[in-house]
């Protein structure tokens, strides 16, 4: 039978996640909590490899932002807008720089400076079916088997427990995305039975387990911070922990 783990906030970390992906067993299941996007420098290379592999993966609050800033961005790239200032803060941000490094659509000088390549038309394409792909994203999946302990998984980006009970209220489907995708609260509502598997917080050391969830970010792409710098699987079935150092 198949092993089903779930992968940690990647964070453009490509060399990292090669690694940890040698270190899991071949022909198991891979899912991804969001948060594959910003910070490390080879998000391209990241998405490009979850897409082509067919990888599960839940939306994250950066996947989200990155797919929301990509219109704008590229209508500027395409010389058919200029950048508001709402827009300019949101791809001006250094995480969000780094993306666009690696679609070759901005480059750093030697002043720190970064300016934008307006003639990358691969670059541009890419990142428009990318940004669409990355809106089509689930908020959260449900996997057809149980957790070990017996209770129903489910991945998402934070923590879900608590807001589980909305998940069918169509009246609060923005809130619901919203706060699954934003939230970093850790209560648990038992009522909710499902064990919970997520990312968006980093963990110092280690992936944090418990009996109603496991958050896997372990703050692979915060290697300059001690106690951080891994990226971490879990197994669903057997509550393994498979870790890679960030790979420089």
């Amino acid at each position: 039978m198949k092993k089903h783990y779930v992968i940690g906030d990647v964070h453009g970390e490509y060399k990292t996640l090669l690694a940890l992906l040698e270190k899991i067993p071949k022909e198991s299941e891979i899912i991804f909590v969001g948060d594959i996007v910003d910070r490390g420098l080879q998000t391209k290379e990241v998405v490009t490899l979850i897409r082509e592999k067919g990888y599960q993966i839940v939306k994250g609050n950066h996947e989200n932002t990155v797919s929301k800033c990509a219109e704008p961005f590229i209508a500027f790239l395409e010389h058919k807008r200029e950048l508001s200032t709402l827009n300019l803060r949101c791809i001006k941000k250094s995480s969000r720089m780094a993306t666009y490094h690696s679609y070759g659509l901005a480059t750093l000088d030697r002043d720190g400076n970064y300016k934008f390549n307006h003639d990358n038309i691969e670059g541009i394409n890419q990142l428009r079916e990318d940004a669409l792909w990355m809106r089509e994203l689930p908020i959260y999946i449900e996997l057809d088997i149980k957790h070990h302990s017996g209770k129903k998984v489910v991945v998402s980006h934070s923590n879900i427990s608590h807001l589980w009970h909305l998940r069918h209220d169509n009246s609060q489907k923005d809130e619901f995305a919203y706060n699954v995708m934003w939230n970093r609260k850790t209560e648990v509502n038992e009522e909710a039975d499902i064990f919970n598997i997520y990312g968006h917080t980093p963990q110092k050391n280690e992936v944090k387990v418990t009996e109603s969830y496991a958050i896997v970010d372990t703050g692979c792409c915060f290697a300059h911070i001690t106690g951080y710098g891994k990226l971490s699987a879990y197994c669903v079935e057997s509550g393994e922990v498979i870790e890679a150092e960030k790979v420089w």
